[in-house]
């Protein structure tokens, strides 16, 4: 009866530490694959950044301008300041603030990107107070690189119109408008500080090591598992077997 609870015990435990291993190491793989793809997304962005910079003209004209995201381009054209709209809760330099956003119309194509210009810190004195932000008129040359549409945070209620908002759809704001706003990107303005705005954009991070540490994590807890297993179940019952056959 004694062995027959011994070797059901001892079924149990294996069963349960080959899938608690298994479950483990393809944890460890999935992480290791979800690595490898954002290496090749920041394989694909470094390609994007080494093509010569998009002008106005080549911007327009392409297909599928959602393929550009994160390349170079060279714009000139005319600020809609009338329509310069500031996110709200927006860091920079571990400084929270207002991203500007501001359109531009092309030279040449009557289209119009909206740009994000730069971060300005706000008055926590009167949070309604506009910062001051220089606008030159006339024709201007805009150097940045493309970006998808601004990122979304949690929106409060009343935080979806006027110049201070929480967020910016580029579908909704081309309607409000009126002007003919291309929807699937906008431009990403770097380069020295100017017109009271700061530039100092991280770079992209995918989270490559992050996925990397979870990896080892698992492939840790799955090591952990054989050699306990080994340990508890292969070796110390060897070694009381041998201390066993010398007693006789």
């Amino acid at each position: 009866m004694t062995s027959a609870l011994n070797s059901r015990r001892f079924w149990l435990l294996t069963l349960a530490a080959m899938l608690v291993a298994g479950a483990t190491f393809s944890l460890g793989q999935w992480q290791l694959r979800r690595a490898a793809q954002k290496e090749a997304v920041q394989a694909a962005i470094e390609a994007k950044n080494s093509l010569s910079a998009l002008d106005g003209r080549a911007l327009v004209a392409t297909k599928n301008i959602a393929n550009e995201i994160y390349r170079r381009a060279v714009l000139q054209g005319v600020w809609q300041a009338a329509h310069t709209v500031y996110l709200d809760n927006r860091p920079m330099g571990g400084r929270t603030g207002f991203w500007v956003f501001t359109p531009l119309v092309l030279q040449g194509s009557g289209q119009v990107i909206l740009v994000q210009r730069g971060w300005i810190p706000r008055n926590f004195a009167d949070r309604t107070q506009l910062p001051e932000v220089a606008t030159p008129a006339g024709r201007v040359t805009v150097e940045g690189r493309i970006a998808p549409p601004p990122s979304k945070l949690y929106e409060f209620k009343g935080m979806d119109a006027g110049p201070i908002r929480q967020n910016l759809d580029l579908a909704a704001f081309r309607l409000e408008t009126g002007l003919p706003l291309l929807e699937e990107v906008s431009l990403l303005q770097t380069g020295a500080p100017s017109e009271g705005l700061l530039r100092e954009w991280a770079a992209p991070n995918l989270g490559v090591d992050k996925h990397h540490g979870y990896a080892f994590q698992w492939f840790g807890l799955c090591g952990l598992v054989v050699l306990l297993y080994v340990w508890f179940q292969v070796i110390l019952p060897f070694r009381a077997s041998l201390r066993a056959q010398r007693r006789d």
